[in-house]
Protein backbone atom coordinates (compact mmCIF):
# COMPACT_ATOMS: atom_id res chain seq x y z
CA UNK A 1 0.00 0.00 0.00
CA UNK A 2 0.83 3.04 -0.69
CA UNK A 3 0.48 6.26 1.65
CA UNK A 4 -0.65 9.31 -0.79
CA UNK A 5 -1.10 13.58 0.23
CA UNK A 6 -4.02 14.56 -2.22
CA UNK A 7 -4.36 18.35 -2.27
CA UNK A 8 -6.94 20.02 -3.18
CA UNK A 9 -6.88 23.54 -5.16
CA UNK A 10 -8.58 26.57 -4.23
CA UNK A 11 -11.24 25.17 -1.93
CA UNK A 12 -12.63 26.99 1.28
CA UNK A 13 -11.26 30.45 0.38
CA UNK A 14 -13.34 33.34 0.76
CA UNK A 15 -16.63 31.02 0.62
CA UNK A 16 -15.91 29.74 -2.68
CA UNK A 17 -15.99 25.79 -3.54
CA UNK A 18 -16.40 24.92 -0.04
CA UNK A 19 -16.04 21.30 1.34
CA UNK A 20 -16.54 20.43 4.68
CA UNK A 21 -13.68 18.04 6.03
CA UNK A 22 -15.52 15.89 7.54
CA UNK A 23 -17.43 15.30 3.59
CA UNK A 24 -14.52 15.25 1.75
CA UNK A 25 -12.88 12.26 4.28
CA UNK A 26 -16.44 10.10 3.47
CA UNK A 27 -16.34 10.80 -0.69
CA UNK A 28 -12.38 8.96 0.06
CA UNK A 29 -13.69 6.24 2.48
CA UNK A 30 -16.25 5.21 -0.13
CA UNK A 31 -13.85 5.13 -3.13
CA UNK A 32 -12.40 2.60 -0.74
CA UNK A 33 -9.36 3.88 0.50
CA UNK A 34 -7.86 3.19 3.60
CA UNK A 35 -6.78 5.09 6.86
CA UNK A 36 -7.99 8.13 5.74
CA UNK A 37 -7.18 11.19 7.55
CA UNK A 38 -7.71 15.08 6.58
CA UNK A 39 -5.53 18.06 7.88
CA UNK A 40 -7.15 21.98 8.18
CA UNK A 41 -9.87 23.07 5.86
CA UNK A 42 -7.64 23.90 2.76
CA UNK A 43 -8.11 20.27 1.33
CA UNK A 44 -5.39 18.18 2.59
CA UNK A 45 -6.24 14.26 2.42
CA UNK A 46 -3.97 11.58 3.42
CA UNK A 47 -4.52 8.02 3.00
CA UNK A 48 -3.76 4.75 1.70
CA UNK A 49 -4.13 3.02 -1.75
CA UNK A 50 -2.79 0.36 -4.43
CA UNK A 51 -3.80 2.40 -7.16
CA UNK A 52 -1.17 4.29 -9.36
CA UNK A 53 -1.42 8.03 -9.04
CA UNK A 54 -2.19 9.61 -12.42
CA UNK A 55 -5.63 7.59 -12.93
CA UNK A 56 -5.96 7.83 -8.84
CA UNK A 57 -5.88 11.76 -9.14
CA UNK A 58 -8.16 11.62 -11.90
CA UNK A 59 -10.63 9.05 -10.59
CA UNK A 60 -10.44 12.05 -7.26
CA UNK A 61 -11.20 14.67 -9.30
CA UNK A 62 -14.09 12.98 -10.96
CA UNK A 63 -15.65 11.78 -7.52
CA UNK A 64 -15.36 15.31 -5.78
CA UNK A 65 -17.20 16.75 -8.88
CA UNK A 66 -20.00 14.66 -8.56
CA UNK A 67 -19.82 14.43 -4.86
CA UNK A 68 -20.01 18.54 -4.69
CA UNK A 69 -21.12 19.75 -7.87
CA UNK A 70 -17.96 21.55 -9.20
CA UNK A 71 -14.52 20.62 -10.12
CA UNK A 72 -10.85 20.67 -8.29
CA UNK A 73 -7.99 19.95 -9.49
CA UNK A 74 -6.05 17.08 -6.93
CA UNK A 75 -2.58 17.05 -6.94
CA UNK A 76 -0.88 14.02 -5.53
CA UNK A 77 2.60 13.50 -3.96
CA UNK A 78 3.29 10.09 -2.05
CA UNK A 79 4.68 10.35 1.23
CA UNK A 80 8.19 9.26 0.63
CA UNK A 81 7.60 12.28 -1.57
CA UNK A 82 6.67 14.49 0.46
CA UNK A 83 9.39 13.94 3.10
CA UNK A 84 11.86 13.99 -0.20
CA UNK A 85 10.25 17.70 -0.67
CA UNK A 86 10.39 18.73 2.98
CA UNK A 87 14.24 17.69 3.25
CA UNK A 88 15.78 19.19 -0.19
CA UNK A 89 14.39 23.12 0.33
CA UNK A 90 17.13 24.92 -1.62
CA UNK A 91 16.24 28.03 0.99
CA UNK A 92 16.98 28.04 4.96
CA UNK A 93 14.30 27.58 5.92
CA UNK A 94 14.90 27.50 9.53
CA UNK A 95 16.43 30.69 9.25
CA UNK A 96 14.30 32.78 7.57
CA UNK A 97 14.60 36.11 9.05
CA UNK A 98 11.52 38.23 10.72
CA UNK A 99 8.84 39.41 7.69
CA UNK A 100 9.74 36.47 5.18
CA UNK A 101 7.56 33.51 4.45
CA UNK A 102 8.96 29.55 2.48
CA UNK A 103 6.13 27.95 0.61
CA UNK A 104 5.79 25.47 -1.68
CA UNK A 105 3.58 25.44 -4.77
CA UNK A 106 2.66 21.43 -6.55
CA UNK A 107 2.49 21.01 -9.76
CA UNK A 108 -0.16 18.12 -11.05
CA UNK A 109 2.95 17.22 -13.35
CA UNK A 110 6.13 18.17 -14.38
CA UNK A 111 6.51 21.63 -16.60
CA UNK A 112 8.07 21.83 -20.04
CA UNK A 113 11.14 23.39 -20.81
CA UNK A 114 9.09 26.22 -22.29
CA UNK A 115 6.74 26.91 -19.56
CA UNK A 116 9.67 26.73 -16.94
CA UNK A 117 11.40 29.02 -19.52
CA UNK A 118 8.51 31.94 -19.42
CA UNK A 119 8.28 31.38 -15.72
CA UNK A 120 12.15 32.61 -15.06
CA UNK A 121 11.11 35.32 -17.20
CA UNK A 122 8.97 36.71 -15.02
CA UNK A 123 10.12 39.74 -12.49
CA UNK A 124 9.32 38.89 -9.48
CA UNK A 125 10.74 41.98 -7.63
CA UNK A 126 12.23 40.52 -4.31
CA UNK A 127 10.73 37.22 -3.98
CA UNK A 128 12.82 34.16 -4.89
CA UNK A 129 11.55 30.93 -6.58
CA UNK A 130 13.39 27.59 -7.42
CA UNK A 131 12.02 25.13 -9.67
CA UNK A 132 13.15 21.73 -8.56
CA UNK A 133 10.82 19.10 -10.55
CA UNK A 134 7.17 19.17 -9.90
CA UNK A 135 7.86 21.64 -6.91
CA UNK A 136 8.27 25.16 -6.73
CA UNK A 137 10.07 26.35 -3.54
CA UNK A 138 8.96 30.41 -2.99
CA UNK A 139 10.59 32.76 -0.75
CA UNK A 140 8.71 35.80 0.00
CA UNK A 141 10.36 38.42 1.60
CA UNK A 142 7.83 40.28 2.32
CA UNK A 143 4.06 39.96 2.21
CA UNK A 144 2.80 36.98 0.41
CA UNK A 145 -0.34 38.49 -0.23
CA UNK A 146 1.37 41.31 -2.40
CA UNK A 147 3.73 39.23 -3.92
CA UNK A 148 3.22 39.27 -7.72
CA UNK A 149 4.66 35.47 -7.47
CA UNK A 150 0.66 34.01 -6.67
CA UNK A 151 -0.56 30.21 -8.19
CA UNK A 152 -2.06 31.61 -10.55
CA UNK A 153 0.79 33.24 -12.23
CA UNK A 154 3.05 29.88 -12.06
CA UNK A 155 -0.17 28.19 -13.66
CA UNK A 156 0.20 30.65 -16.42
CA UNK A 157 3.68 30.59 -17.01
CA UNK A 158 4.01 26.76 -17.02
CA UNK A 159 0.83 25.79 -18.31
CA UNK A 160 0.29 23.18 -15.69
CA UNK A 161 -2.32 23.20 -12.70
CA UNK A 162 -0.76 23.78 -9.29
CA UNK A 163 -1.29 24.34 -5.55
CA UNK A 164 0.07 26.24 -3.24
CA UNK A 165 1.27 25.24 0.90
CA UNK A 166 2.83 27.29 3.08
CA UNK A 167 6.24 25.51 4.79
CA UNK A 168 4.51 24.59 7.88
CA UNK A 169 1.56 22.88 6.24
CA UNK A 170 4.16 20.98 4.25
CA UNK A 171 6.19 20.06 7.15
CA UNK A 172 3.01 18.40 8.98
CA UNK A 173 1.73 16.63 6.10
CA UNK A 174 5.77 14.95 5.56
CA UNK A 175 5.24 13.93 9.31
CA UNK A 176 1.64 12.79 9.31
CA UNK A 177 2.76 10.57 6.57
CA UNK A 178 5.60 9.39 7.62
CA UNK A 179 3.64 8.23 10.75
CA UNK A 180 1.41 6.38 8.81
CA UNK A 181 3.79 4.53 6.40
CA UNK A 182 5.78 3.26 9.99
CA UNK A 183 4.95 -0.08 11.06
CA UNK A 184 2.29 -0.62 13.25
Amino acid sequence: MTIYIALLRGINVGGHKVIKMIELKRIFEAMGFGRVQTYIQSGNVLFESEAESEPLRRRIEHEITAGFGFSVTVVLRTAVELERITASCPFLADELPAGESLYVSLLAEAPCQEGIDRLLACNCEIDEFRIVGREIYLLYRQSVVKSKLTNNLLERALGVPATTRNWRTMNTLADMGKAMAAPL
